[in-house]
């Protein structure tokens, strides 16, 4: 700008005076839009969790229902067709359903029991599945029950600490236990040596029934102890008390007062067992051999031979059996009355007992029998496999771990190395915790409001707990690895991103259970005193909430990454052919022909894991104490 005759700088912009309007305009533009700016964000805090509940429903129908609704589509679609016919040839192929069979292929009902109950009556692999699953919910209800007694009648120094490990066989890693229970059950393993110490014959068990049913009882007795105790310590003493002074006995009060409460927190551990059982996978696979055979492990075979369209339908069929038990017991649970916990509950006795009668005498010797057998039962194998990645037919050795550092160094590109396992395990374990744990936490939060639907919410997003990794895993193979076309674009999504997805899918149902509990129980006046104060929900949530039930995030986020480093179900599917493989994994492909190498392989997975819990822990102890 040039200067005036006045010696003003000339204004372009208009007589003087225009140019502060023309500023006082602009900033108040400014303030305007930046007023805008700050509704903006106001409202998106506002409305903070319905957008975290947006994303988590995204996530769970990209990474769990769009699978499971392609393994569907793989069994009722050929050549862009629908059809049952794959479905037909499975319910029509003795191999699959035994004699009944016949009945799908229009032979005489009559004809058909009369098989059935002939001595050489054929059930195929579903009869089998179900068969050793039933055997399996007994053995673990047998050795539940009495452990349940213990906890909830008699008190003693541990006690708290053995009611919390009856939570650990669930982030124990399956394939690494069924490791255990080989080198235990194997002829020159720990139980013939023990056997052999006192003078009896050694027995065979490994590749067999009791094998199984032995090792699904490590996994699912402590389930139904922990239900069945909780139901216990429900039970009102003063009902007891009055059926006592109506003159019932002991056992009549029992039976008529305390069991009837007992009974379906029993059944619904025993469902659950089932359930579980009849999809297994890891434990068949390595104790079952050739000839013993599951519904899940013949889907795995068949996903190696690329028979997608059988295995999804066998997946289904299992999926709908499981699904229709799991049924039959929430309808039976739904016509129970509901019970409250017990204003004064039963008094837990010494285990030193009082007085050296019968009556006192008599149940804790029983105690001391269920001791031993539960003994062996969860606590041989994890020995075992520590000794025997320590020995051989020579004695002590380091010759495993120095075949793992062998292999790791020398070891050609198509065969498996120790370092690549660990390092995608740890990396894929990172990885779904951080998609695990928020989908985890916004799911609690919004199953712990009062709204209409919420019931519906707490299913749809708890519907991963029952369906098996290995009905995910061919899903997320057969749809997102492969691709996903949308018009010309192919939407294809790496290996390592679908195994994230997957465990990440079979672990935030943990912690939604691990966080719930405690957003539940939280005083409803301390968020409303902040949101009082002007704070939205979402800082209600942050700055109140979860800072109260951060010990059960921490618990759910050890949780997580626990059972992704041990999930092996969907992951051997997905890193099939691909150098994604896990230790699970590595030890699956060692067990087949060095029980040596596994053992060590296992005893570095329980390492792994056991470290990966402390610091978690410890980590969110320093969280919650900088808080």
């Amino acid at each position: 700008m040039s200067p005036g005759p006045d010696g003003q700088a000339d204004n372009p912009a208009g007589p003087p005076g225009d140019g502060d309007a023309a500023d006082a305009t602009r900033a108040e533009a400014t303030a305007d839009e930046s007023g805008r700016d700050w509704r903006v964000v106001d409202s998106l805090k506002r409305r903070a969790i319905a957008i975290l509940g947006v994303g988590t429903t995204l996530l769970l129908v990209g990474m769990f229902y769009y699978p499971v609704a392609t393994v569907f589509r793989e069994a009722v679609v050929v050549d862009g067709r629908a059809t049952l016919d794959i479905f037909a040839g499975v319910l029509q192929d003795p191999f699959y359903v035994g004699d009944l069979a016949g009945l799908f292929r229009g032979e005489s009902p009559l004809s058909v029991a009369s098989d059935l109950l002939s001595a050489d009556r054929d059930v195929g692999i579903v009869g089998f599945t179900a068969y050793q699953a039933l055997l399996s919910t007994l053995a673990s209800v047998a050795l539940g029950v009495p452990l349940a007694y213990l906890l909830a009648r008699y008190e003693f120094r541990g006690r708290r600490t053995l009611r919390s490990l009856t939570i650990l066989p669930f982030v124990l890693p399956s394939i690494m236990v069924a490791v255990g229970f080989r080198a235990t059950f194997s002829e020159s393993g720990t139980l013939n040596t023990l056997l052999g110490a006192v003078g009896l014959p050694p027995v065979d068990l490994l590749f067999s029934l009791e094998a199984i049913v032995i090792a699904h009882a490590f996994y699912n007795a402590p389930l139904v102890a922990r239900v069945t105790t909780a139901a216990w310590e429900s039970v009102d003493a003063s009902a007891v008390d009055t059926a006592r002074s109506l003159g019932a006995s002991p056992f009549r009060a029992f039976r008529d007062v305390i069991l009837p409460q007992l009974r379906p927190a029993v059944l619904m551990g025993a469902t659950l067992t089932f359930v579980f059982t009849f999809g297994t996978f890891p434990i068949v696979l390595a104790l079952g051999g050739a000839e013993l055979m599951t519904l899940e492990v013949r889907v795995y075979r068949l996903v190696e031979s690329l028979d997608y369209g059988e295995a999804a339908a066998l997946a289904i069929l299992e999926l709908a059996i499981s699904l229709s038990i799991l049924y039959v017991y929430l309808r039976y649970e739904a016509r129970q009355s509901t019970r409250t916990r017990g204003s004064r509950p039963l008094a837990r006795r010494s285990l030193r007992p009082p007085a050296l009668s019968v009556r006192e005498l008599l149940p804790r010797a029983g105690l001391l029998v269920y001791g031993a057998i539960a003994v062996a039962v969860f606590a041989l194998p994890i020995v075992s496999m520590f000794q025997a990645s320590l020995t051989d037919a020579s004695g002590f050795t380091l010759d495993h771990y120095r075949f793992l550092l062998e292999r790791q160094t020398g070891g050609a590109a198509f065969q498996v190395r120790p370092w690549p396992a660990i390092r995608n395990s740890l990396f894929f374990g990172v990885g779904s915790l951080l998609v695990a744990l928020p989908m985890g936490v916004t799911v609690a939060v919004l199953t712990t409001r009062r709204y209409r639907g919420r019931k519906l919410v707490d299913a749809v997003a708890m519907a991963p707990l029952a369906v098996a990794g290995i009905i995910v895993g061919i899903g997320l193979l057969r749809g997102l690895v492969f691709g996903v076309s949308f018009g010309s674009y192919r939407l294809v999504v790496g290996g390592a991103a679908a195994i994230v997805a997957a465990h990440a899918v079979a672990s935030y149902p943990f912690v939604v259970r691990t966080v719930t509990p405690g957003l539940e129980s939280l005083d409803s006046r301390l968020p409303e005193s902040a949101r009082s104060l002007g704070a939205s929900r979402a800082r209600a949530l942050v700055d109140v909430e979860l800072p109260l039930v951060w010990p059960g995030v921490v618990a759910g986020a050890a949780f997580a990454f626990a059972i992704s480093i041990g999930e092996f179900s969907s992951t051997v599917v997905l890193a099939t052919g691909t150098d994604q493989y896990t230790m699970p994994v590595a030890i699956e492909r060692f067990i087949g022909r060095r029980t040596g190498p596994a053992t060590a392989m296992g005893v570095v997975l329980l390492v792994v894991t056991s470290v990966s819990f402390v610091v978690i822990d410890r980590l969110g102890g320093e969280y919650r104490d900088g808080l």
